[in-house]
């Protein structure tokens, strides 16, 4: 590596110790910044060789702590990999290097007619790198996946140091589907070097709707009935009260005055089926409360109609000096049961809670608000926050839709999953990473030793003995 790609002065260092979720904070020991493939595979190998530890990071966005470094470790920064390789309109395809930031692809692509769907609220300034260790969605995840539906292959650099190529431009390669374990691994398999993604063809027509309703039970109700009658927009989004008042303190959006939630809607597709759809929105709206609906008359009123919705997690540090942003997903139809719940926690535990989540796929993002500086508040939203997974456990749902498991919930692991499927998860890292020097503590609560027996440990784990992990 050239020196001003090697980061050792402990003020800069610290630059790096945290990702988007800031409550956890590890200054890294050294920090590399790889402009290709070659150098990020010889810092790895370097990391091999010695068993040291690394960590990719790209924009660090995160909201899970799956970029936090290690104090004993290399952080291995992408962000210098910034080149799009290739635009290839005939086969709707892009190769891009992983610290290409999300919403550039669509730049590109766009003058061919296209543009990448996945779309992340930070797509300004996340990294493709981090969105596929993550499986980042978006507010159009609804009806385009996830990232995992848009990568089709991918240049990797394993634990070991070695270059492989998995997936490719055919749209299903054969054999063992490994880029889908990578994809959404949170770097503990390797790190992307380069991917492969699917470009969607702009749509004929667009609509976006901001509906108004005097309860989230009502907006949550719609929702349902959308949905349940066949329609499927691009993006059905919901705001609560609370997350209402922080984005107009922010961004001034204008949003409909005394709405206790809000629905952005937004429909696209061939321009007679927009059209159909719309009528059928609009009336199921209507049907269930909607006291006032917005339909935007041009490209400058829908991106005011998104700015609210998009500033959402900034725009609550307007009304709150900290917070922790959660992310569970639940069964569509469960939103009006666990929002009640949600509002009976904080309002029992005096802590503040503010919704804006993806109401088509019940992907929920609870901002937890808190302030630091009094004693024992941030305890009491980390009990708030995870009440609000246990209750998407208990509903059905999962502890993430698409922010990740990462430091912030490997405790809640357990609740989710026996100690065989466990086993198993770790059983395919240590395929990879034998060595347990990609990533290394994330994701489980208690790391497995690779070469273990799988089953009942008769002791305490030896990484726990040694005070590098906690067993929950």
């Amino acid at each position: 590596m050239p020196d001003t790609g090697v980061i050792q002065d402990p003020t800069q260092l610290r630059t790096y110790e945290c990702d988007g979720l800031a409550h956890y904070r590890v200054t890294p020991a050294l920090v590399v910044l790889p402009e290709t493939t070659e150098q990020l595979a010889g810092v790895v190998r370097a990391c091999a060789e010695h068993g040291v530890p690394f960590v990719a990071r790209g924009s660090g966005t995160g909201l899970s702590g799956g970029a936090l470094p290690r104090a004993d470790g290399v952080l291995v920064v992408t962000s210098r990999m910034r080149t799009i390789r290739e635009v290839r309109r005939a086969d709707q395809r892009a190769v891009v290097e992983p610290g290409v930031i999300n919403l550039d692809v669509t730049r590109a692509a766009t003058p061919e007619g296209y543009y990448y769907a996945p779309d992340p609220s930070s797509q300004q300034i996340c990294s493709i790198g981090g969105n596929l260790a993550e499986n980042s969605g978006g507010a159009h995840c609804l009806k385009y996946g996830f990232t995992s539906n848009h990568v089709l292959g991918a240049e990797l650099v394993t634990p070991q140091g070695d270059v492989v190529e998995l997936g490719g431009l055919a749209p299903d390669a054969p054999g063992y589907d490994l880029l889908g374990t990578v994809v959404g691994s949170e770097g503990t398999l390797g790190i992307a070097t380069t991917a492969t993604v699917r470009l969607v063809r702009l749509p004929e027509e667009v609509r976006t709707l901001l509906a108004g309703f005097r309860t989230t039970d009502d907006a949550g109700a719609a929702t349902s009935a959308i949905i349940g009658s066949g329609v499927l927009p691009a993006a059905i989004e919901m705001m609560d009260a609370l997350a209402i008042e922080a984005a107009e303190a922010a961004v001034h959006c204008n949003y409909p005055d005394g709405a206790g939630a809000v629905l952005v809607i937004e429909l696209d597709g061939p321009a007679a089926e927009v059209e159909h759809e719309y009528a059928e929105v609009e009336r199921l709206c209507q049907e269930h409360g909607a006291f006032e609906l917005r339909l935007a008359i041009d490209a400058t009123e829908r991106a005011l109609i998104w700015r609210g919705r998009k500033s959402a997690f900034a725009a609550v540090g307007r009304i709150s000096p900290d917070y922790i942003v959660q992310d569970g997903v639940i069964p569509r139809t469960a939103l009006p049961e666990v929002l009640r719940a949600i509002a009976e926690l904080s309002s029992s535990s005096g802590v503040r809670v503010a919704n804006v989540f993806h109401a088509g796929d019940g992907n929920l993002h609870p901002l937890v608000l808190f302030d630091d500086a009094k004693p024992g508040a941030g305890e009491a939203a980390e009990k708030v926050s995870g009440a609000i997974l246990d209750l998407c456990i208990s509903h059905g749902g999962a502890i993430t839709g698409e922010h990740g498991v990462g430091v912030d919930k490997a405790a809640y692991m357990p609740k989710m999953f026996t100690g065989d499927d466990l086993d198993t998860m770790q059983l395919v890292r240590c395929a990879f990473d034998p060595g347990n020097i990609s990533n290394p503590g994330k994701i489980f609560p208690t790391p497995r030793l690779c070469g273990e027996v799988p089953g009942k440990r008769k002791h305490a784990h030896p990484l726990v003995e040694a005070g590098l992990a906690d067993a929950f």
